[in-house]
């Protein structure tokens, strides 16, 4: 096991690479209010946080990342655009794996803003493919935003997009989601809920509007055949990038909403050619990140160790515009980053 003085030094090193490029220094408290967290992310991430309560402030937990105390620091601020550096400790819980670190070192670089996204996304990672050359790691790449223009272009409900939407994250229950948007609902079968002894937690009110949503929700006509078959077809397109960019124009004849994210990819490939990146040899999936990068809406990387496969990413990243919306409303700016973990990166260098 590396020494955790040593892990610290590496840390430090990293994060004064990225204030060459710029980056301000961020830090922020190690507890952090449960609230906002489960606001934001909904009650999946209290599975993961080591939480616990102030008498004073209520819930708390301790920082499963940096990312959201980073956003609500800039958007507070008011700024604009933004190149922010951080080093410190993340904890999650490990219940399925022992052997993962429940605290960890973690260095990180984001960018807020800039005139052009896919440079921004292409600055990024460049610079962490600069960094972990030495390491020979196996790069992947996605792009959460082909699936999210492929479910805005579907014809049906608003309800049953969000409900997609929401669910993006978890791929069964997506599935499960995607098979009932394409079958007739069936007409319910219940009393008259006006009347009736009132129990529960819900009002009367609350049950009305309830079985007047699912009432119009059955008049939706359900999706197609071909639809649903389209949606998976582009959940398993993977290969280098170009055969994938080329598998996406196909497949765009019948989701045509997608080709505009096709567009932003394209140009996103570009940036990184141009950053001397070789962006041909690079993995792409459309389905890269959907279980663990769960609030980024765009570009998603991850480095990941082919010589030691039980190892977590050693960096991953992406772009998190609908965060920094859903935290800054009208405030919020586009952006972009990523992280280390230089234990691992240390682990790796020595060969243990």
């Amino acid at each position: 096991m590396t020494d955790k003085s040593a892990i610290r030094a590496e840390a430090d090193r990293l994060r004064a690479l990225f204030e060459a490029r710029g980056a301000e220094v961020f830090e922020t408290d190690i507890l952090q209010p449960a609230g906002a967290l489960l606001d934001l992310y909904g009650e999946d991430i209290r599975a993961r946080a080591f939480t616990t309560h102030d008498p004073l402030r209520g819930e708390m937990m301790l920082r499963p990342d940096f990312t959201m105390p980073l956003v609500q620091r800039h958007v507070t601020e008011g700024r604009d655009d933004g190149r922010y550096a951080y080093a410190g400790e993340v904890f999650r819980r490990q219940e399925d794996d022992p052997d993962r670190d429940a605290e960890y070192l973690q260095v990180g670089y984001e960018i807020f803003g800039g005139k052009v996204a896919v440079e921004a996304d292409a600055e990024v990672f460049a610079a962490f493919a600069e960094i972990l050359a030495p390491l020979g790691l196996r790069p992947a790449t996605g792009d959460i935003g082909l699936l999210r223009a492929a479910i805005e272009g579907l014809d049906t409900s608003a309800a049953r997009k969000a409900a997609l939407m929401h669910h993006l994250w978890r791929p069964r229950r997506f599935r499960g989601l995607l098979n009932r948007c394409g079958q007739v609902t069936p007409a319910a079968e219940w009393r008259d809920a006006g009347s009736g002894i009132e129990f529960g937690l819900r009002t009367r009110a609350e049950v009305v509007a309830r079985l007047d949503a699912l009432e119009t929700e059955r008049a939706v006509a359900p999706l197609g055949a071909a639809v649903i078959g389209s949606i998976d077809a582009l959940l398993d397109i993977r290969g280098k990038a170009p055969d994938a960019l080329a598998a996406l124009r196909e497949i765009a004849s019948e989701l045509p909403s997608i080709l505009p994210a096709i567009e932003v990819l394209a140009t996103r490939l570009a940036a990184l050619d141009a950053l001397s990146v070789d962006a041909d040899s690079l993995d792409f999936e459309v389905s890269y990140g959907r279980t663990t990068l769960e609030y980024y809406d765009g570009f998603v990387f991850g480095f990941f160790a082919d010589q030691r496969p039980g190892l977590p990413p050693v960096a991953s990243g992406g772009r998190y515009d609908a965060l920094s919306r859903a935290i800054g409303g009208a405030c919020g700016r586009p952006a972009v980053g990523g992280v280390l973990r230089p234990g691992l990166m240390l682990g790796l260098g020595s060969g243990s």
